[in-house]
């Protein structure tokens, strides 16, 4: 039984995600010709295989080429792909609201429970998620962070995506895109970071130090730092020197050995 996920809200359809591992699985061998018969009778899988191949290869036009047919065929995984190229202007000319309408059709195609494909709708909706969170100027995506959140719960609950729990947990915290709620911004934050979102574990951190958990929450920011992805890099540092420095020297010790800990297990 194919599962889709439907919401009840009127942006461009019924709109419904874990993130996508992609390997490289063949050489890039030859150019595809869509005219020639016999590259056209290839699977969707070996066309989507022959397309990330020559994306791999740094053939980029050739594997946009490759890409939109298996995507033509109903790969969802060349979908996603020309999705995130559009999104990221990588290899052809950014176009969020042609990145928007790709990862749309993904995630109205749903998945098999189980399937790879589950990986493609979940980071669809994350995709879809941040854009009406946001909105496209120019298009008829419009800001809406009620229904951002709910892309997220979607994502969250239903896929376990660490990206969509994290977002989750901010919009929950800020009372963004409807009432706060602190104690489920919590709940989500601890999911993500289960799942080794450092980011969330910097935010779940701090909370704790702001509820006098004072070295606990310390311990967890520090050990955030220092596995936290770049983009996130500079507020983690910012807020985990400012816990610092309102520490006690012996909370602060503390805290640096039981961040060892985490960073070494990853139990916190």
């Amino acid at each position: 039984m194919r599962v889709v996920k439907h919401l009840t809200y009127p942006i461009f359809g019924p709109i419904v995600g874990l993130a996508v591992s992609l390997a490289v699985m063949c050489g890039h061998a030859h150019a595809f010709d869509v005219a020639d018969d016999t590259e056209k009778s290839r699977s969707p899988f070996e066309l989507f295989k022959f397309g990330f191949s020559a994306y791999k290869s740094g053939h980029k036009d050739e594997a946009l080429k490759v890409l939109r047919y298996a995507a033509e065929k109903g790969h969802q995984g060349a979908k996603w792909k020309l999705a995130r190229m559009y999104a990221e202007g990588d290899g052809v000319k950014e176009n969020d609201f042609e990145a928007y309408q790709m990862f749309e059709k993904i995630v109205r195609d749903g998945a098999e429970p189980g399937s790879p494909n589950e990986s493609y709708v979940a980071d669809a909706l994350v995709a879809l998620a941040g854009y009406v969170r946001r909105g496209i100027p120019g298009s008829p995506v419009e800001a809406n962070p009620n229904i951002a959140r709910d892309l997220y719960v979607q994502a969250a609950s239903n896929f376990g995506d660490p990206a969509a729990q994290f977002e989750l947990g901010k919009m929950l915290l800020k009372g963004e895109g409807g009432a706060p709620n602190p104690v489920q911004a919590a709940r989500w934050f601890r999911l993500a970071a289960q799942k080794g979102n450092a980011s969330a574990q910097a935010m779940l951190g701090n909370m704790l130090f702001q509820a006098g958990k004072t070295v606990r929450g310390l311990a967890m920011l520090t050990a955030a730092f220092e596995r936290c992805p770049s983009n996130d890099c500079e507020w983690i540092r910012d807020m985990q020197e400012r816990a610092f420095s309102v520490a006690g020297e012996a909370d602060r010790r503390t805290a640096i050995s039981l961040a060892g800990d985490i960073v070494r297990t990853g139990d916190f």
